[in-house]
């Protein structure tokens, strides 16, 4: 026999947590909610998708850095030496940070992901068996409000107790079964909603954190940029003339030809290019420099200060993200991929996966907005898909260093991978001497990316 405090425990611990995991405990027919599960299940499978992917944009959604906080960081700014290697430093330590905090928010929402899919299976086991807690939780309370008669207190109530004991002895166990299991799943749907929104305090504290680095690669971008001594009228001039090679241009190959003869900036670029490689494979050549580098430098440098094909296993990916599409993947459209595609945050810090100089930001046919930068060697990488791109003609950007923005959305890129995606898609392509090259070999092989220093 079950005893009364055991089962007032048990009573009590079914109701408490079916209250704290807000299910509904009304008796309800077990077939029409069967039913009613299975017609809209269904249906439903888009919406639950879309439902789940909002509540997780809803957690980091309209996550904006203080007026307040903004100008403590311009301070923060302000007070940096405004030389180059300071702002080199910063810009690359930065987006380092920023990088990093957007992937501790994709790993909580992965787990997040994996909370509420487990929290629908104990929604689903635990509506499927609607009726037998209604039925457990009524059959204690009864129990509870008028237990067996108690022998010593009332000796004449004797047959009464053996009566009741004799029918409680053949219903509890099968009854305390039933309930444990219930009290099991409720307790379980507690414990994930408390992890839940543990879960979602880690999200907003990255994502705030997030918003103040984003917020801190702005102005760093913005102090670059003064720091320049190119004047705004020629930079503008020459943007203009590149965006109408571009817009002339039948193929990548030829706008990079035309844009490194044509421009001005392009063409400096292009030659600042050509000497830093010729004085790097001198310094290989005579032992000043060793052939596999174990990094890429020191934030101070103005020029690569390894050659590009020796860069191998040292250059961080430009962007967190999902890899959709590697290099020569089949592309749907009966040919394979010249470079490789990643699905990306919305609003994601894109940075230069090398050291070079841009020779190429602007609008490109089915690229959209496309930015080229020459390593050096003959070597060109290409990264399109962004909404926003932050670096000028001719302007050399290090490893590691912010240089675009991804959209909140999809856009236009020179891979077809993204159809049917939702995110961003970030394209990066490898080129030497005007072929797209497989990148792979080139990507660091840690988190822990060899950037400088």
């Amino acid at each position: 026999m079950v005893p009364l405090v055991g089962r007032a425990a048990l009573a009590a611990t079914l109701i408490a947590a079916a209250t704290l995991s807000g299910f509904a405990v009304e008796p309800t027919a077990e077939t029409d909610t069967t039913e009613a599960t299975q017609t809209a299940a269904p249906s439903q499978t888009e919406q639950q998708r879309s439902a789940r992917r909002a509540e997780l944009d809803a957690i980091t959604h309209d996550i904006e850095v203080t007026a307040e906080r903004q100008a403590a960081l311009r301070a923060e700014m302000n007070q940096l030496d405004q030389d180059r290697t300071t702002l080199n430093k910063s810009l690359i330590e930065t987006g380092e940070r920023a990088k990093g905090l957007e992937r501790q928010i994709d790993e909580a929402e992965q787990r997040m992901g994996g909370l509420l899919d487990e929290e629908k299976t104990v929604h689903a086991s635990l509506n499927s068996r609607r009726a037998v807690l209604a039925n457990v939780l009524a059959a204690l309370q009864r129990m509870g409000r008028k237990p067996p008669p108690a022998i010593v207190v009332r000796p004449e109530d004797a047959l009464a107790s053996v009566r009741s004991a004799m029918l409680l002895g053949s219903v509890v166990p099968e009854l305390r079964v039933e309930a444990e299991a219930l009290a099991t799943d409720l307790q379980h749907l507690v414990a994930l909603k408390t992890e839940q929104s543990r879960e979602r305090d880690r999200m907003r504290a990255d994502a705030s954190a997030l918003a103040e680095e984003r917020t801190r690669i702005e102005y760093l971008v913005e102090d670059k940029r003064k720091a320049r001594d190119r004047s705004e009228q020629q930079l503008a001039e020459e943007q203009a003339k590149s965006e109408a090679l571009a817009k002339s241009a039948t193929s990548l190959k030829g706008l990079i030809a035309d844009l490194e003869g044509q421009i001005a900036a392009a063409a400096d670029a292009a030659e600042a290019a050509k000497k830093a490689e010729a004085a790097n494979q001198a310094a290989m050549n005579d032992g000043r420099a060793p052939r596999s580098p174990e990094s890429l430098g020191s934030a101070d440098r103005i020029a690569p200060a390894v050659a590009f094909a020796s860069t191998k296993g040292l250059l961080p990916r430009p962007a967190n993200g999902v890899q959709l599409k590697a290099f020569g993947d089949a592309d749907g459209l009966g040919g394979t991929t010249q470079g490789l595609s990643i699905a990306t945050r919305a609003a994601a810090r894109v940075s230069s996966p090398a050291d070079g100089w841009v020779v190429y930001a602007g609008p490109f046919r089915s690229y959209g907005q496309l930015l080229i930068i020459n390593a050096g060697g003959g070597y060109h990488i290409l990264l399109a898909g962004m909404e926003r791109i932050d670096v000028e003609l001719g302007q050399f950007v290090l490893a590691g260093e912010p240089v675009a923005l991804m959209g909140t959305r999809l856009l236009a890129s020179g891979s077809t991978v993204g159809i049917g995606a939702t995110q961003p898609v970030l394209y990066v392509e490898f080129r030497k001497d005007g072929n797209s090259i497989d990148p792979a070999p080139w990507w660091a092989r840690s988190n822990d990316e060899k950037v400088g220093g």
